[in-house]
């Protein structure tokens, strides 16, 4: 099982292994009980835990840091349904996190998903992009700038067209009585 396949959906607990997505949702794996379900999109939202940041006073940083904080560090996990031992581990081993943002439910999750991957042995890392998609993402910019160059001149083209030819006159149509 692979950091990066792993959702989070709304209304359920727990994290999920995405084995495969469909229009209306997708077919998910819990972590905690290896049961496989449909969960449809219409009633939950499904996010990647590679995708989710945390608030810090400086700049967002991905969760992935924040975990990777944690297993560095040689502090105890709190208990989860206390706030105040929440804050205060997170103050310790990821000072720069802004409190005021990060909801005490928001570092619970945090724990609770940091036990699940230590206990399923998933290694906490961020996809790379190659940097050969990087560079092709780059080069269509300057050709859709080029496209936009063109069409006004196609415009003037049209404009100039228009003022040599004389309008064309419409043939008069008559219409018939009718006669008793």
């Amino acid at each position: 099982m692979e950091y990066n396949k792993l959702v989070s959906i709304t209304g359920l607990s727990g994290l999920f292994e995405l084995i495969a997505s469909k229009a209306d949702g997708g077919i998910v794996r819990s972590l905690e009980d290896k049961t496989t379900k449909f969960v449809s999109s219409r009633q939950h939202s499904f996010s990647h835990i590679e995708s989710v940041e945390i608030y810090t006073t400086t700049e967002n940083v991905n969760l992935a840091t924040v975990l990777t904080a944690m297993k560095e560090s040689k502090e105890k996990l709190p208990d989860v349904n206390d706030a105040k031992a929440l804050k205060a581990y997170f103050k310790k081993v990821y000072p720069e996190m802004d409190f005021e943002r990060v909801y005490p439910s928001d570092m619970k999750k945090m724990v609770k998903w940091y036990e699940q991957l230590k206990k399923h042995n998933i290694e906490i890392k961020l996809t790379e992009i190659p940097d050969e998609v990087e560079e092709e993402v780059k080069e269509p910019e300057p050709a859709k700038e080029e496209k936009k160059k063109a069409k006004p001149v196609k415009k003037e083209a049209k404009e100039t067209k228009a003022k040599t030819e004389e309008p064309k006159k419409k043939p008069a149509t008559t219409k018939k009585k009718k006669t008793d």
